[in-house]
């Protein structure tokens, strides 16, 4: 895992949260990034992680399911990555 993807994952985070208007959570902004990060990149189950960053398994999955959620607002239609192939190819 980056830096690079920590650090825009936090700032998705922090500015979702500016957004909401949210004033108090258990965990910062980085820390509930790295959080979610080992929990997709090394599969940890949330009991682990959650312990690791001192916050309940609720909490962790909550903030998991946040943070796929933003992180998949940002991502590319997949229907228009699909489709501009699939054009050229009938075109040659």
């Amino acid at each position: 895992m980056s830096r690079r993807t920590l650090n825009l994952t936090a700032r998705t985070i922090r500015a979702h949260r500016a957004r909401t208007g949210s004033r108090w959570r258990r965990l910062e902004s980085a820390q509930q990034a790295l959080l979610v990060l080992v929990h997709l990149y090394k599969g940890e189950p949330f009991a682990q992680v959650a312990a690791g960053l001192d916050v309940g398994t609720t909490t962790a999955w909550r903030y998991v399911r946040e943070t796929t959620a933003l992180l998949a607002a940002q991502a590319p239609p997949s229907d228009k990555d699909c489709a501009a192939p699939a054009a050229r190819v009938g075109r040659t």
